[in-house]
């Protein structure tokens, strides 16, 4: 994922002082060293590395420290905050406002992924219940037009544009009137890309912000580019008030510290960052939360964030059937719907402490993905009989003929309908252990409301329908129990974490066809 690379060199050198037996002067040179050349090959600016090198070391003087003070401690954190340094302008974002008309300008650099990321931003808004609309002023690209339109129509954004029209100014203040009249809340107009060298087309571009006037403009920059992204950023910055930046191709892009140092030139904050082809891949950008995921220390704001999103209220019937050991084939097709819901499954992974960015790596993830959509296949094939019996995998032993239906109807081996079956199983034998569990449901501090030897058995439970070597990844046990309470503490509860609430049911339910 985002940076990996970075992300992996930076955490071993900061590793590198847990190893050593005394931190003095040469530990600490060798360590920002590493650093340093780290961030040097993911593009970043050499002037802003060096100055982030002369941070931490007039920071740190081993001679005025105190005794007692956690060397290691206090030099992990003023990197941390170096690092910060480095992607923060100290500038605040933007805000839409509710009830109001917010027109968001695109402005950027041909191919960088603008009308994409137009799209996506107007369908982040949308899915957060703001009135959005989309307006295309790129008449220079032929074929522009037509994507906007068909990314819109897919998402089911209204949008505005011309095959006629061949100015793109008259374009933008006949679309954003129009939207006004209309109370549309985020109104985001794409502009055509253009080049810095291309004078008649900055000219341009300022005629649009002009006649629109903008809330916020938005610079979309190419993490690819690596360090050309300073010239060009610095360039649209003088032309334009550039108010906020949105890095695309950041997906697995070795590179992308130049476009994340390039921030610099603009003094606008990242806003969102671009990690992959799909609507919903855009992130929302918090600087410190970002810097942590890539350390690999996680992010759980972001994580409560995902769950939330879901807008899953507290699942009263779902929660009793736990605590009654209760847990059908339907509450399971249920949760995997929710799954699905949240994102990116490395994503989600990321924003745990402890896992590395790259948790699954690109196929794993879409292989993991497949697999999960291939079980809601097969379950989509169950009558609702099925789905709602409390111990499901006894009705198919006892009648082996619905296990070859269900193949039939899915499309796969009876084999595969067998080993869902038997995941079930396992799945439902946690619940049964949980719902014997005194103080789980509590709000508050797991580890004073629960019993540490049932909850061993349960991490002991989990670990056995995992793969095993997942299950070291997250820590063993330790790292399960962890998870839970990090998830609890930070107000997602057992009932988010386990996606309990009205978002699962409705017409994406399985079963009721046989």
């Amino acid at each position: 994922m985002v940076l990996a690379e970075l992300g992996r060199k930076i955490t071993t050198a900061l590793r590198s002082l847990n190893n050593a037996t005394v931190i003095n002067e040469e530990v600490l040179n060798a360590m920002l060293k590493e650093i340093c050349s780290a961030l040097l090959e993911a593009d970043v600016n050499v002037r802003l590395v060096k100055k982030l090198r002369e941070n931490v070391r007039g920071a740190i003087d081993f001679d005025e420290m105190a005794a007692g003070v956690n060397k290691r401690r206090m030099i992990q954190t003023t990197v941390f905050q170096e690092l910060v340094k480095l992607v923060d302008p100290g500038v605040k974002a933007y805000q839409p406002v509710k009830a109001k008309p917010n027109v968001i300008m695109f402005v950027g650099l041909q191919g960088s992924g603008k009308t994409t990321t137009c799209t996506k931003l107007a369908y982040h808004y949308m899915k957060k219940g703001w009135k959005t609309c989309l307006v295309c002023a790129d008449t220079f690209r032929a074929g522009a037009y037509d994507q906007l339109k068909q990314n819109a129509t897919k998402a089911r954004i209204p949008f505005y544009g011309s095959y006629t029209e061949i100015d793109p100014v008259i374009i933008a203040q006949d679309g954003v009137e129009m939207f006004r009249k209309e109370n549309f809340e985020i109104i985001i107009v794409d502009t055509s890309g253009r080049h810095k060298q291309e004078d008649s087309l900055f000219e341009e571009m300022l005629q649009v912000s002009n006649a629109v006037d903008p809330d916020n403009i938005i610079f979309v920059m190419d993490a690819t580019i690596g360090q050309a992204c300073e010239s060009q950023a610095r360039a649209f910055k003088e032309k334009v008030d550039v108010g906020s930046v949105i890095i695309t191709k950041l997906d697995g892009h070795a590179k992308g510290g130049g476009a994340l140092s390039a921030v610099a030139a603009t003094q606008s904050p990242v806003i969102f960052i671009g990690t992959g082809e799909h609507i919903d891949d855009l992130e929302p950008f918090k600087t410190k939360p970002f810097i942590s995921k890539l350390l690999g220390m996680g992010d759980i704001e972001g994580l409560v964030e995902k769950v939330e999103e879901l807008k899953l209220e507290d699942n009263q019937e779902l929660i009793k059937k736990i605590q009654h050991g209760h847990f059908t084939l339907r509450d399971m097709y249920e949760q995997f719907q929710n799954i699905m819901k949240m994102g990116p499954f490395s994503q989600i992974m990321g924003m745990i402490p402890g896992f590395s960015q790259d948790f699954l790596g690109k196929g794993s993830e879409q292989e993991s993905m497949a697999r999960l959509k291939r079980l809601m296949t097969i379950m989509d094939s169950m009558n609702d009989g099925e789905l709602d019996n409390r111990d499901g995998s006894k009705l198919f032993t006892k009648q082996p003929g619905r296990i070859l239906r269900v193949a039939y109807g899915s499309g796969v081996t009876e084999r595969e309908v067998r080993e869902l079956l038997t995941q079930y199983t396992k799945f439902a034998a946690v619940v049964k252990k949980m719902g014997g569990i005194k103080g789980l449901f509590k709000g508050g501090d797991m580890a004073k409301n629960v019993n540490p030897t049932q909850m061993a058995k349960l991490n002991q439970q989990m670990a056995k329908m995992m793969d095993p070597r997942v299950f070291q990844q997250m820590g063993g046990m330790n790292g399960l129990q962890n998870i839970m309470r990090q998830l609890q503490s930070g107000g997602g509860g057992l009932g988010n974490l386990l996606g309990g609430g009205g978002g699962a049911g409705g017409a994406g339910k399985p079963g009721g066809r046989h």
